[in-house]
């Protein structure tokens, strides 16, 4: 009977020895994402977590807004940024690692036409030009880098002073592509990775040459420097088919990586 007893007390132990490792290892890490990235984000995620015991809480906003955040403390661990100024600056301060910095993706700007997608009055360069429109929605190109590129197409266009007025201001890209689906502004100047329900006869995509591009990086905060969650997502997502998804959202891919911190 007493070696039974020890038998179960032995199984019990190994089991618990088993167990306590699998359970340590899952770790959930929390992660800042412009907004303009909100749809490939959740779908990455989505397909991360099918094949790890680590999860991953997001929070969106624009980069300026998110950028003022980290610096006050806030408690996330990756930082996927709009631009690659922000994420250099915080590694330049101390509170992320350059090191792990890399971009991700390179985001590409459109006009679109608010109304009924069967309207067949084409969208195009000089559809802006002309300016027949009451209002224009763009991001503030005081927080998110989307709107500091709309403002080098007005500016390289020559229409800054003529379309000042018209101007309607969204916090981030999110907030700018509600304003013309709600009509509240007829155009606006959004993120190609947010047409991707969206007929492509309502949208002209913004000649490259009339901004400076919008690379997009991402990069690992100090407090997640010994974090395996945070590292393996950053690796996962530079893996090929993770680059190829993030394509099909809108955006190009395959830019410059950096070795990720062990």
């Amino acid at each position: 009977m007493l070696q039974k007893s020890k038998l179960i007390s032995i199984c019990l132990g190994l089991y618990i020895v088993w167990c306590i490792p699998s359970a340590t290892l899952a770790e959930k890490i929390n992660i800042a994402v412009a907004s303009n990235f909100a749809a490939a984000i959740k779908q990455l995620i989505e397909k991360f977590e099918k094949t790890s015991t680590h999860k991953i809480q997001v929070s969106f906003g624009s980069s300026g807004k998110l950028y003022a955040q980290i610096n006050h403390g806030a408690p996330f661990h990756i930082f996927f940024s709009g631009d690659q100024t922000k994420p250099s600056l915080l590694a330049k301060n101390g509170l992320a690692i350059k090191s792990t910095q890399f971009t991700y993706a390179l985001g590409q700007l459109v006009l679109w036409r608010a109304g009924n997608p069967s309207d067949n009055k084409p969208v195009n360069r000089k559809t802006l030009t002309s300016i027949k429109f009451n209002h224009l929605a763009i991001a503030s190109p005081k927080f998110a880098p989307y709107g500091i590129a709309a403002m080098q197409v007005l500016k390289t266009l020559n229409i800054t002073q003529k379309t000042t007025k018209k101007l309607v201001l969204g916090e981030n890209i999110n907030q700018t592509y509600h304003f013309v689906a709600s009509g509240a502004a007829q155009y606006g100047l959004v993120a190609m990775s947010q047409m991707y329900k969206i007929n492509p006869a309502s949208y002209w995509e913004v000649d490259e040459d009339l901004y400076q591009p919008i690379k997009q990086d991402v990069i690992l905060l100090q407090k997640a420097k010994k974090s395996k969650a945070a590292l393996a997502f950053l690796k996962f997502i530079q893996h090929e088919d993770n680059l190829k998804l993030i394509e099909a959202f809108g955006y190009q891919s395959n830019l410059d990586k950096a070795p990720l911190v062990d």
